[in-house]
Parts: C-alpha cells; sequence; structure tokens
C-alpha cells in the first residue's frame, strides 16, 4: 500500500466514501505524496511521453500558427504567451526557438507558465532559460493583456466526477474502503441539475463524466482572450461525454485507477462540448471546428517539415523521426484520439488549421 493510500483510506474511514473527483485531486496534487509534486513523469524515463517530446516539428508548428494568429490581429504589444500544465517545458522552447524570426514576436510576448509543481517548474526554468517566465499557480493570476495560450494535455488531468443513470435520477461514483483496499462504489439515486439534459440521450446503466473545474477555467482564460490572441486547447477526447474515460498510466502502461495511487498519472478524456459553449458565455468570444490533431497537423504543413527534417538524417535517427510523424499524425495513433479546439476574438481570423 502506497503512503497516498494509507492516508486515503483512513480519511474514508472517519468521514465516508469520496468522490472520484476528490480522489484525483488528492492522487495528482498532495503536497507530500501527489504524483505531480513528487516526480518529472515525462519521457522514455517517466510514466507517459506527450506530444511536444515526441518530436519538436509540434511544438515548432504551433508556435508559427500562434504567431500568425498574433499577425492577423495586428501585432499586439505587449501579448502574454502562456502555456497551462507546461510539463518539462519543451514545447514552450520549441514555439520561442520557432518564433525568433518572426519580427516584433519576441519584442513583445511575455512568456507566462500555469504550473503547480515546484519540481517541474525546476525543469521548465532550465528548458526555457535564456527565458525568464512567470510562473503561476493556477489561471486566476495570468495578466490581463492579449493572450496566446496553449493547452496541450492540461484538460485531461483535471479532476472528473462520474454519474451512472438510474431511472430519472443518478448514481454517482465513488471511493470507498473494501477488505482494506480502496474500491469504487455507488452513492444512493438522486437528482443532479446539471445532468437534467442528460436524460434525453442516456439509458439506465450509461455513465456520464462532467469536470467541475474546466468550465471556469476556460472561461478564465476565454476573458484574456476577448482582449485579444487565442486559446488553442489539444487533449485526447471528443464531443459529448459517454462512458468511463478514467485511467491510470505507470511506467507507459495502463494500471487499475486505485491501485497505486500517488504513483500512477490519472486522467480522464476531455469533453469539448463545454469548453466550446464559453463562447456563448463570454461576449465577444468564437469558437473554431473540433478537428483532429493529424488533419490540424497536416494543415499546419507537419509533413513538409518531416521531409526537409529527414532529408539530413539517416539510419536509426531517421527511422526514430519516421516513427515519430506517424505517431502524431496518424489515425490509429494519436492523430484521431487528439482533438484541437481554439477559442478567439469574435471578429478575428479562423486559427491556422481549425477550420471545417
Amino acid at each position: 500500500m502506497t503512503p497516498l493510500a494509507r492516508i486515503l483510506t483512513d480519511r474514508i474511514a472517519a468521514a465516508g466514501p469520496m468522490t472520484v473527483a476528490e480522489t484525483m485531486a488528492e492522487c495528482l496534487l498532495h503536497p507530500e505524496h501527489g504524483y505531480y509534486a513528487t516526480r518529472d513523469p515525462f519521457g522514455q524515463g517517466g510514466d507517459f511521453t506527450t506530444a511536444p517530446e515526441i518530436s519538436q516539428m509540434f511544438g515548432e508548428l504551433i508556435g508559427l500558427a500562434l504567431a500568425q494568429v498574433w499577425l492577423d490581429q495586428g501585432a499586439p504589444s505587449p501579448v502574454a504567451l502562456v502555456e497551462l500544465g507546461p510539463g518539462r517545458g519543451t514545447l514552450m522552447a520549441d514555439i520561442l526557438r520557432a518564433t525568433r524570426a518572426v519580427p516584433g514576436f519576441h519584442a513583445a510576448v511575455q512568456v507566462h507558465l500555469v504550473e503547480a509543481s515546484a519540481t517541474l517548474r525546476r525543469v521548465q526554468a532550465e528548458t526555457v532559460a535564456p527565458t525568464r517566465p512567470d510562473w503561476h499557480d493556477t489561471a486566476e493570476t495570468l495578466p490581463d493583456l492579449p493572450s496566446l495560450i496553449v493547452a496541450n494535455e492540461f484538460f485531461d488531468a483535471l479532476p472528473i466526477r462520474q454519474f451512472q443513470r438510474a431511472g430519472g435520477a443518478w448514481r454517482e461514483r465513488m471511493v470507498g474502503v473494501r477488505d482494506g483496499a480502496l474500491t469504487f462504489g455507488l452513492s444512493d439515486p438522486a437528482p443532479v441539475g446539471v445532468l437534467a439534459h442528460r436524460l434525453a440521450d442516456t439509458e439506465d446503466g450509461d455513465l456520464v463524466e462532467i469536470c467541475p473545474a474546466a468550465g471556469p477555467i476556460a472561461e478564465t482564460l476565454a476573458r484574456r482572450v476577448v482582449r485579444g490572441g487565442a486559446l488553442l486547447v489539444i487533449d485526447y477526447g471528443g464531443w459529448h461525454s459517454r462512458g468511463d474515460t478514467l485511467q491510470a498510466i505507470k511506467n507507459h502502461a495502463p494500471v487499475p485507477p486505485l491501485t497505486d495511487p500517488g504513483d500512477a498519472d490519472l486522467t480522464a478524456h476531455v469533453d469539448f462540448e463545454p469548453l466550446a459553449a464559453v463562447a456563448r458565455t463570454v461576449p465577444g468570444l468564437q469558437a473554431s471546428p473540433l478537428v483532429p490533431q493529424g488533419v490540424f497537423l497536416e494543415r499546419l504543413g507537419i509533413t513538409p517539415r518531416a521531409q526537409a527534417l529527414a532529408a539530413r538524417l539517416t539510419g536509426a535517427a531517421l527511422e526514430s523521426h519516421i516513427a515519430a510523424h506517424r505517431r502524431l499524425t496518424h489515425p490509429d495513433e494519436m492523430g484521431s484520439l487528439f482533438k484541437c479546439l481554439a477559442l478567439l476574438p469574435q471578429a478575428a481570423a479562423p486559427f491556422p488549421g481549425l477550420t471545417q
């Protein structure tokens, strides 16, 4: 039993079952034993690999797309260049390198990183040096400036609640203790106001997930973007949540979500529908179409870029490069599972690569 498992079982024994959201929050962010508080989980030596770690092409293309948004909107200065959940800082470093030749861009941008982990902040500081970013625990403290914001695999780590339909009501999936081990169970049936509309498209036994934090965070970011810039969200998921998508990853392989609390990453598929809905609640905002990552990257020119890089490679390096291009774009890998959505000012030109 991990140290955090003991803490959680004691808490449940004293106060009763916990929601899935409460459990996720403790597993990921507990100050002593939480997953992100205690390690650098990225890359081959960690538990999972994100797109920026797979290939420099990912960050380069996103950086140039953000610079194009900035130019299309009249090159506002100053402008905040923001990443949420920046991992090891690889994506931001690639964005900054790719945009060095864009006239005036680096003079205009102020780099801001939203990162709660002190461990990862230290890694990020080395990766983006000599740039000196401002760090934020939450998006609430970001400056009120036109903002170019990237959230790559950020929303999937936000805690979710899970509900199973029971007639005209819902039973919440809870975490309890049985025979000394953490286990899932269900609450008594009760109405759930935020899911009243889902009675029209679900049946008994169907499971629906909601992410209480996603909408407010998106709205906070949108209120910066409406002044200028864009919010680009890239994550795995889809439109209109249905089914159990909670998963745990350890050593690049799935494990049961409650087996190693604090020692495995917990995520869930992102429901892009409520993120896009923010465009209806923040005046002056528009949402792009939802586009698969592979299509998005192809529209930005990843294949010509891959071919240019390949011309200088041979042997194992070339094979690795070809595999990275496939992994980012192919429908059987990240190309279809991952989706892309942008929020922009109503009068702004479309985000590059995100059109019908």
